[in-house]
C-alpha cells in the first residue's frame, strides 16, 4: 500500500491569501511561513513584495515501505517590485532490506506568476534531495520543478489553460499508483514539466510587452523553468 501525506498544494484558483510583506520582513517569512499563510490583513501591508513556499516530503522505512507525496501549486500575483519563491522536494528511504526494499518519491511543482513593469528582483530557490540510509535496493527519487512567469501586465489564465494544468496535476498525482523505476518516474515528471512550461509560455506570449525599469528597455513576457532532481 502506498502512503501519502495530506496534500498541501493549491490549484484551480488563486493561492489563498498570497503572502505580501514589507521588504524588511521578507527573509523571515521565506523560511518560516507555510505556503498560503496570511501574516497580516492585505490592506495593512504594502502589496509590492510576495513570497511563495512549497514542499513535498516522504520518508519510507520498514513500517511504511512505499511512500509518495506531490505538490502542485499555482501562485498568481499582481504588480510587484520583488518576489521570493522557494520550492523543495525531499525523499528518504531508511532501513529497508534487499528482499523488501523501500520506495520513496517526492515531487513538487511550483508555478509563480509575477507582473508589473517596476519589478526589480525575483529570488528563486529550487532544490531536491534523495537519501538512502542503510537501504539496499531501495528506489528513492525527489524532483523539484519551478516555473517563474514575469509579465508587464498581470497574466490571466483562461479556462482552457486552467483545464490543461488541472490535467497535468491529475497525471502527476497518478504517479502514486505506478511502480515504475525511479528513472522512469523522472522521465514522466520531466514530460509533465515540459507540458506546464508550454502552457505557461503560450499564455505569457499573449500578454503585451511593456516598458521596463529603464525607459529604454522593453519588458518582454518571460517563462523560466528550474529543474532539480536527485
Amino acid at each position: 500500500m502506498t502512503h501519502r501525506k495530506p496534500r498541501t498544494g493549491t490549484f484551480g484558483r488563486k493561492a489563498v491569501g498570497p503572502v505580501m510583506l514589507a521588504t524588511a520582513g521578507l527573509a523571515a517569512l521565506a523560511t518560516a511561513a507555510p505556503a498560503g499563510a496570511i501574516v497580516a490583513p492585505r490592506s495593512a501591508i504594502p502589496r509590492d513584495v510576495a513570497a511563495a513556499v512549497d514542499e513535498a516530503h516522504t520518508l519510507a522505512n520498514r513500517a511504511h515501505r512505499v511512500q509518495y507525496d506531490d505538490s502542485f501549486s499555482l501562485h498568481e500575483y499582481g504588480p510587484l517590485v520583488a518576489a521570493v519563491a522557494h520550492n523543495r522536494a525531499v525523499a528518504a528511504s531508511v532501513g529497508c532490506s534487499l528482499d523488501r526494499p523501500c520506495r520513496s518519491v517526492a515531487l513538487s511543482f511550483q508555478i509563480v506568476t509575477t507582473s508589473g513593469v517596476d519589478i526589480r528582483r525575483i529570488t528563486a530557490t529550487n532544490i531536491s534531495r534523495a537519501v538512502n540510509e542503510h537501504c539496499a535496493g531501495c528506489q528513492t527519487f525527489a524532483g523539484a520543478y519551478q516555473f517563474i512567469v514575469a509579465t508587464p501586465r498581470p497574466l490571466v489564465l483562461g479556462r482552457a489553460d486552467r483545464a490543461r494544468l488541472a490535467d497535468v496535476r491529475r497525471r502527476l498525482a497518478a504517479l502514486e499508483r505506478c511502480d515504475d523505476s525511479a528513472g522512469v518516474v523522472e522521465s514522466r515528471a520531466d514530460a509533465l514539466a515540459a507540458e506546464v512550461k508550454a502552457i505557461l509560455g503560450r499564455a505569457a506570449d499573449a500578454v503585451p510587452a511593456g516598458r521596463g525599469v529603464s525607459p529604454l528597455s522593453e519588458f518582454q513576457p518571460t517563462v523560466s523553468m528550474r529543474r532539480h532532481v536527485s
